[in-house]
């Protein structure tokens, strides 16, 4: 059976060839565990040189519903919600991880994935100008991703404006970097890692889509924000014996910039993807500057692509079509992509 085209998603492969590389070189070594080995405390230094944040708190995690229930549950005062995107993962996809954790999850409209710091304003003095808000779950935190799920990205006045919200109502700001890499390399961003570390009271590095295995990288710019992180994890049961193997994978990607390679490779591939799209005159649900595309397909033109392609369905349009989104990685080909644009 032929295998089928896939542009579900950006972890869909194993890992770059780089980091299987190393993860075979050092297999049979004998290190400490719990990311008290020596390739995990070097991957940590090169991650706070990066944000220039030479004291802070770096933990690796899994995955990124781990990571967000476990870093938002440290965070949070019992009474205490977040604030997010209606469209946030936390809001959607993390099968309600984060209420498990006993923390609401508070949603704003969104707009191509985002909300502003107006909105949060709004939302907060609003919910101080009710006289029954003790009896009501509190804003304690603001949620974001860069990219977001939309592959749209924040801007640094954009995000300089919503720390300076989060400042005056005393909202600690927490950043999803599940796809940071592309949107590090997207030529239309002017956010770094240094921003990040300035603006956010946490955020995590990804790696799980953005070239590795798996594994996240959490950044604490002050590592008195949460006391005794590493036993929280524990806690949380997402503190690896074998810390090394996530490790080595961000030492790999944090060595000769591979991190914004991979990021942007994925973008070469969406920007070939989408001038053939442009050539073929399909729509444009949205089209944001990372790797992820939305587009607009019959829903006829999409039962028949799902012999050949995968891709992620978004949402229905009205009059027999439908949203669907296609996602490009670093290892994306134009071969791939050729057969793709053959098949529509």
């Amino acid at each position: 059976m032929q295998q089928r085209i896939s542009l579900a998603s950006d972890y869909m492969e194993g890992a770059h060839p780089k980091i299987m590389e190393r993860l075979m070189k050092t297999n049979l070594e004998k290190t400490g565990g719990y990311g008290y080995d020596p390739y995990s405390l070097q991957a940590k230094e090169k991650i706070r040189v990066a944000c220039g944040c030479p004291d802070a708190e770096i933990q690796f995690l899994v995955g990124g519903t781990q990571t967000n229930a476990t870093v938002i549950s440290a965070l949070l005062r019992s009474y205490q919600g977040v604030i997010a995107p209606d469209t946030g993962h936390i809001s959607q996809h993390e099968a309600g991880a984060v209420e498990l954790g006993g923390h609401k999850i508070l949603t704003l409209p969104h707009r191509q994935g985002k909300i502003s710091a107006d909105d949060i304003d709004r939302f907060v003095n609003d919910f101080y100008a009710d006289g029954n808000h003790d009896h009501i779950v509190f804003p304690g935190m603001v949620y974001l991703s860069q990219p977001t799920e939309y592959g749209s990205i924040y801007s640094k006045a954009e995000l300089t404006a919503v720390h300076e919200v989060c400042r005056r109502h005393s909202l600690l700001l927490y950043i999803d970097g599940a796809r940071l890499a592309y949107s590090l390399a997207s030529p239309e961003n002017d956010v770094g890692l240094k921003d990040l570390a300035k603006f956010c009271d946490a955020f995590y590095i990804g790696g799980t889509k953005c070239g590795a295995l798996f594994g996240e990288a959490v950044v604490v710019p002050d590592p008195e924000l949460i006391p005794h992180f590493f036993t929280v994890i524990k806690q949380h049961g997402a503190l690896m014996a074998k810390g090394r193997v996530a490790g080595i994978q961000f030492d790999t990607l944090f060595t000769d910039d591979l991190y914004l390679n991979v990021g942007r490779h994925a973008l070469e591939a969406a920007a070939y993807l989408k001038a053939g799209l442009h050539q073929r005159q399909i729509p444009f649900f949205f089209e944001p500057p990372t790797n992820q595309l939305f587009v607009i397909l019959p829903d006829k033109t999409i039962s028949e692509l799902s012999d050949h392609v995968e891709f992620c369905f978004w949402e229905k349009h009205g009059n027999g079509h439908s949203v669907v989104r296609l996602a490009t990685s670093w290892a994306t080909t134009r071969e791939e992509i050729d057969q793709f644009l053959g098949f529509l």
